[in-house]
């Protein structure tokens, strides 16, 4: 009898732990960059054997750029997945898709053996928020809610403030899309990668161009999948498969809310562009390199309600995980795209299901 009431009172203790931990970090509301970078913090402590921050660049106003390296050391050079949430300030649904990717990939590798794989064979680097600047700037008042650039000033003789940073990275930078008046929300830059957050990406992943397989970054809002390029005049040697994987990974992000996602150049569904980030990449040589529009199409645009980030981020993970893992299983498994494809798409119903799991609470005791 004694010993049925330890072990009900350990039972309810480790409840409680867990439901105070839960508490600490909240995945589906909306952080200021203080409590994401504590988060990042603990995440590195919680997860040691996989976890590390890594430094790699200062915002305009000194404030330090840092990721999330997640992989197992395996002692080689690996192959790499990039994701980057927040390069647009008022975009606050990527900054939370990039914590829940972090804790989903973390949670499936405690017991899938595919992602077990994955972070043996990868290494992730996901920037939490890129433009950190713009992001606190955003949550100043409620008249700094919407900014979309960065902080630096602006050229001399002009009082406005900030770069678009998501058209000043070096592809066709100036060419279209963009503007050259220091006050527009499009505003490219005095110059190609003149922005120290630009800058930042362009040598952290341009040194280690060999490694990486995806590039995917993270913006809002539109219900898009966008491949490279942003010119009209461009076309990646790849865009074939580019749409086909982009498809893939619309249909996955369908199945779990029913919510469509079009597939497709800048041009085509949405407008040109040039300087972004994902053309960059895409000219690095990266191969699979996505702009994620994440939800919704415009009933709440930028400002997309607290309750909507767990189905949006649900979605979405689906949708990156497609990616990710037909770009490790042509790296790894020397398959024949047909063979990849479905073995992607195998991975993606693992993670809906995963994701359904999780959403009714089997394992809210052991999320971090």
């Amino acid at each position: 009898m004694l010993s049925s009431a330890l072990s009900l009172v350990v039972l309810l203790s480790a409840t409680g732990a867990a439901a105070v931990e839960r508490v600490e970090h909240d995945y589906y509301k909306y952080h200021p960059m203080p409590e994401i970078t504590d988060w990042m913090a603990q995440v590195a402590k919680d997860h040691p054997d996989v976890v590390t921050v890594v430094e790699y660049g200062q915002t305009y106003e000194k404030r330090t750029i840092s990721l999330l390296k997640i992989g197992l050391n395996t002692g080689v050079q690996k192959k790499a997945i990039w994701m980057d949430c927040g390069i647009h300030a008022r975009e606050w649904i990527a900054p939370a898709f990039c914590q829940y990717f972090v804790r989903q990939i973390l949670q499936a590798h405690k017991t899938d053996p595919k992602m077990q794989e994955m972070l043996k064979n990868l290494d992730f680097y996901v920037t939490p928020v890129l433009n950190m600047d713009g992001y606190i700037h955003t949550w100043k008042d409620n008249t700094t809610r919407l900014w979309r650039k960065n902080r630096s000033p602006g050229p001399s003789g002009c009082n406005c403030t900030g770069v678009d940073l998501n058209r000043n990275f070096n592809a066709n930078w100036g060419t279209i899309g963009v503007s050259f008046d220091c006050c527009s929300n499009i505003y490219c830059g005095s110059q190609a990668a003149s922005e120290p957050e630009a800058q930042a990406v362009t040598y952290f992943v341009g040194s280690r161009k060999e490694d990486f397989l995806c590039f995917l970054t993270i913006h809002s809002y539109g219900q898009l999948l966008l491949v490279p390029y942003g010119h009209p005049n461009f076309t990646a040697s790849n865009y074939n498969e580019l749409m086909e994987v982009g498809l893939g990974a619309a249909d996955a992000i369908r199945r779990v809310h029913g919510m469509n996602y079009t597939v497709g150049t800048s041009p085509a569904v949405l407008y040109a562009n040039s300087g972004s980030s994902r053309d960059w990449a895409r000219m690095l040589g990266i191969p699979f390199s996505y702009t994620f529009e994440l939800r919704d199409k415009g009933t709440f645009g930028f400002e997309l309600p607290e309750d909507q980030i767990q189905p949006a981020c649900e979605e979405a993970y689906s949708g990156a995980l497609h990616i990710i893992t037909y770009a490790h299983d042509k790296t790894f498994s020397g398959a024949v795209a047909t063979t990849t494809v479905a073995a992607a798409a195998a991975a993606t119903a693992a993670a809906t299901l995963w994701t359904m799991l999780l959403a009714v609470g089997v394992t809210g005791n052991t999320l971090m």
